[in-house]
């Protein structure tokens, strides 16, 4: 799995960090991580519960057949072909 931006405690512990070191609210942090990483088309950073339901996924028997793949979860940062 390929993470983008994951919404974890310590990433909006930063955007807060980011937010009052330029004079704005943690929306203002939220969005200079976002600019930072060059956009994110989604709009927002990826939730935790996301990426946990594609490991849960992955370690399921449904995916038993699914070997070397590699996921990206980051709201299309990084585009893909």
């Amino acid at each position: 799995m390929s993470p983008g931006w994951i919404e974890t405690e310590a990433s909006l512990d930063l955007a807060t960090r980011l937010a009052a070191d330029h004079g704005g609210d943690i929306e203002h942090g939220r969005r200079m991580i976002m600019e930072s990483l060059g956009g994110i088309p989604l709009g927002r950073p990826s939730k935790p519960e996301e990426a946990a339901s594609l490991v849960a996924f992955l370690a399921s028997d449904r995916a038993g057949s699914i070997t070397g793949a590699e996921y990206v979860i980051d709201g299309g940062t990084v585009p893909t072909a």
